[in-house]
């Protein structure tokens, strides 16, 4: 039997600011024939998503290979569990071919391995999005932690991301007031006009503290933040008592250059915290991707986007060896939806 010959993406110096082509190496490796209980996977899709940037600071060493999912489909197999032909959607990483063991009876989740849900037609892709990591870390951020009453208002940030569009929708869903925050007019035009969004609001040339006292005058219920910094201060200036914020991520800062042991001083105001009583919990989607309400979330997205409650848009891009630029035009801002590469 020929050996296969695996592509892969390693770090291949430290990023340092937005990162660049150069920082990326893509090397070959041969893989050894399949042991007992082994599969060999081929990727169909791959995802990128910004908190990759945090792991190639804080836990990527030069040489390392870039994490993150993929939908795969077994081309051989040594497991009666997952045998050939099978799709599954596995943490196997920024690489084409891939041996994996599962352990038996072990856990089938997000960071190991499981079989691609019932799609109902649905694209495959849409298991890395939508009904992945960034569907779910909505869907949990704002019914869990978030828990929105009808009339409330929600503003969201980074509205247009996979993460933002997704909450934004469930907030109309549950009855909310949503205000989204995107960078372009096409954006903008989206989320009003095909998402169902009160207002949209563009954060380069916003004026925020005239936007907020003139478009949202009862004020700011619920937070849902995905960039940190400056915006969340002038969020939080405008909340009202018991107000509440999901922190989910804060992509203003994850390419700062600062001095070796500089702090990041993020814009906080203590007194509007603690007279108004908000709440504010930091999250990853880790805290229930190991429980079954994880799989009974995912078919609860599926089933409102099959009735037309959600709508969802991908950009694609075409080719395995595009993953370093896919995931830099990510970073940019330069998707709508989901970044997701097509290998």
């Amino acid at each position: 039997m020929t050996a296969t010959i695996a592509r892969k993406f390693v770090l291949a110096n430290k990023i340092i600011g937005a990162p660049k082509l150069t920082n990326f190496k893509l090397v070959e490796e041969t893989l050894s024939p399949l042991n007992e209980g082994e599969i060999l996977t081929k990727a169909e899709w791959l995802t990128v998503d910004p908190y990759m940037r945090i792991l190639s600071v804080e836990t990527m060493k030069i040489g390392d290979q870039f994490l993150g999912g993929q939908v795969a489909r077994v081309v051989q197999s040594r497991c009666s569990e997952f045998p050939e032909g099978t799709q599954v959607v596995g943490y196997f990483g920024w690489r084409d071919f891939t041996i994996y063991k599962p352990k038996p009876g072990g856990p089938r989740n997000r960071s190991t391995i499981y079989k691609l849900p019932d799609m109902k037609g649905l694209p495959d892709s849409y298991a890395l999005g939508c009904l992945g990591m960034p569907g779910m870390t909505a869907f949990f951020g704002l019914t869990e932690i978030l828990k929105p009453q009808q009339g409330e208002t929600l503003v969201v940030s980074a509205a247009a991301g996979a993460v933002g569009s997704i909450v934004g929708q469930i907030g109309k869903i549950k009855g909310c007031n949503v205000v989204g925050f995107a960078g372009s007019a096409d954006k903008l035009k989206w989320l009003k006009d095909d998402l169902g969004f009160d207002q949209a609001f563009n954060y380069k040339s916003a004026n925020l503290e005239d936007i907020f006292k003139t478009h949202v005058p009862k004020g700011i219920d619920c937070y849902f933040d995905n960039v940190g910094g400056e915006f969340t201060y002038h969020v939080v200036e405008n909340m009202n008592e018991y107000g509440r914020i999901a922190q989910c991520g804060n992509i203003s800062s994850y390419n700062y250059v600062g001095v070796p042991g500089e702090l990041i001083m993020e814009p906080f105001n203590y007194k509007v915290f603690r007279f108004k009583n908000i709440s504010l919990l930091g999250y990853n989607i880790g805290r229930w991707s190991n429980s079954p309400i994880y799989f009974e979330a995912m078919k609860q997205v599926r089933d409102w986007i099959l009735e037309g409650k959600i709508k969802t848009q991908e950009t694609v891009t075409e080719g395995f060896e595009k993953m370093p630029q896919a995931f830099i035009e990510l970073l940019e801002g330069k998707n709508t939806g989901k970044q997701i590469i097509k290998a």
